[in-house]
């Protein structure tokens, strides 16, 4: 599946980037000079730059050597993430909860460093479909466990506020690997886990 290129936006110096988002806000009918948008150009650059900050990261770099020889067989869930990415269609926000589970096979992964994964993928143009297998498949690169299962639920802006207007639509996605996927036993575990305590799914 083909990529955004990560270094694509090196071309765009700072001046030409703030330019066309002057051009942008002049084409809805605004005035860029006007005192609440002088610095709007400004504002949108940085935070384009944050919220698409994934493109910059590498997987192994996040995890930062902090992989762990275990003895240790029993599912790992770490749940109720937050994340926040961008639907690569509208440009619009989409955001919610990953539940993110492993059965390890000798290896584990620092807990913290599971939020970051999702982060580094969230933070790029989306689609929730990738993105949760996406997350599935750095996990299972980074420590060949014996299955990672994904569970994102999400609502996207693209459906609450323009098209079909949903507003209290949810969207849930799903990705299993190895025993999640061969072991309905090891996947309705999962699923019973991630319910408890607020999970929907």
């Amino acid at each position: 599946m083909s990529q955004p290129d990560p270094n694509s936006n090196l071309a765009l110096n700072a001046a030409t980037t703030q330019q066309i988002y002057v051009e942008l806000l002049k084409r809805m009918g605004e005035d860029p000079t006007r005192d609440g948008l002088a610095r709007t150009p400004e504002r949108m650059e940085k935070s384009t730059a944050f919220l698409t900050q994934g493109y910059n990261q590498k997987i192994e770099d996040v995890l930062h050597g902090a992989l762990f020889d275990v003895d240790y067989d029993e599912m790992v869930i770490v749940k109720d993430i937050e994340f926040y990415s961008q639907c690569e269609h509208h440009l619009i926000p989409f955001f919610g909860k990953a539940h993110v589970a492993y059965v390890p096979q000798g290896k584990v992964i620092g807990l913290s460093k599971i939020p970051r994964i999702v982060d580094v993928f969230a933070r790029r143009l989306q689609v929730q479909e990738r993105l949760t297998q996406q997350i599935a498949e750095a996990i299972d690169n980074a420590i060949k466990p014996q299955g990672v299962g994904v569970v994102l639920e999400a609502s996207h802006l693209c459906m609450m506020m323009r098209g079909v207007q949903k507003q209290h639509s949810s969207t849930v996605t799903s990705a299993m690997l190895g025993v999640f996927k061969t072991q309905m036993q090891t996947r309705n575990e999962f699923l019973t886990l991630i319910r408890r305590n607020g999970g929907t799914v």
